[in-house]
């Protein structure tokens, strides 16, 4: 396992772990985050307005692109 899969393993555990429960906006930008970390860039279509998953994609869609991220 290189050296950043390790780092990003820990902080997904120690994100799991926290001493109390983050606010919702935390918990979106902490969703967003590993799956940035775990799958790359945001991918499929946007959610309809009404979508219950919706603020998820959009925490999501918010983090730069794996490619901006690497320069």
């Amino acid at each position: 396992m290189s050296a950043e899969n390790e780092l990003f393993e820990k902080a997904a555990t120690a994100a799991k772990s926290l001493p109390e429960k983050p606010d919702d906006n935390t918990l979106l930008e902490l969703y967003a985050l590993y799956k940035q970390g775990s799958g790359g860039d945001v991918s499929g279509d946007k959610p309809g307005f009404f979508d219950f998953v919706a603020a998820a994609w959009y925490s999501f869609e918010v983090i730069l692109p794996c490619s901006e991220l690497s320069r």
